[in-house]
């Protein structure tokens, strides 16, 4: 597998390029500006991209999903609960006195038990809401791209529309604590982690 990780934006949202070494098949997660910095990367190693995944609405995280699109005409995944945010990011952003593109309607919505797959890498999808209504994690072999619902020694944020502590709470415990203490955990904001790290050290989780 390839992986790079980029953070991109004024918010610095964590980027991420999953390809397939064989195939040259590779799919973005949460693409949420800088789209050229992400052309780039894929075209660095080769790779054509297939989707564009979202991990929630949010446009930090979503913002560069026009750009990448109409570069690559790959498909853009997201849950039907975070469905609607896409079309509303110029004004979610500017509400942070920040800019963003809306993005094209997604073109394959999914949910828990769904999977990703491109080349020899199948992302199985988890319903993880709570920072949002429509979030989702993405769980392959020994890794999980987890968005804003958990961070090193933190977790999303749960004032904005949709937020929900408690269910928050609840995604983390049932979806991504069962994945395994060895499970490294790939977030939205800031470095990586470990479900074990986190069960062990978050404080909102002890």
């Amino acid at each position: 597998m390839i992986l790079k990780s980029l953070a991109v934006g004024p918010i610095m949202a964590n980027c991420y390029i999953i390809g397939c070494e064989s195939t040259k098949s590779a799919a973005v997660i949460d693409p949420g500006d800088e789209a050229d910095r992400i052309l780039k990367e894929l075209a660095k190693d080769g790779l054509t991209l297939k989707y564009i995944i979202n991990t929630h609405g949010h446009f930090d995280h979503v913002g560069g999903n026009y750009d990448l699109k109409k570069a690559s005409g790959a498909d853009i995944v997201i849950h039907p609960a975070d469905e609607a945010m896409l079309a509303d990011l110029v004004s979610t952003a500017a509400a942070f006195g920040l800019s963003a593109q809306n993005s094209p309607a997604p073109d394959r919505t999914v949910q828990e038990g769904d999977t990703i797959s491109f080349g020899e890498i199948t992302l199985r999808v988890l319903d993880t809401p709570g920072h949002s209504p429509g979030g989702i994690s993405l769980h392959t072999d020994k890794m999980v791209f987890v968005g804003d619902t958990l961070f090193a020694g933190s977790i999303g944020r749960t004032d904005l529309p949709g937020g929900d502590f408690q269910t928050l709470i609840s995604s983390i415990k049932t979806k991504l604590f069962p994945l395994g203490d060895d499970v490294k955990v790939y977030t939205g904001h800031g470095p990586a982690t470990s479900i074990g790290q986190e069960k062990r050290a978050n404080p909102f989780l002890r």
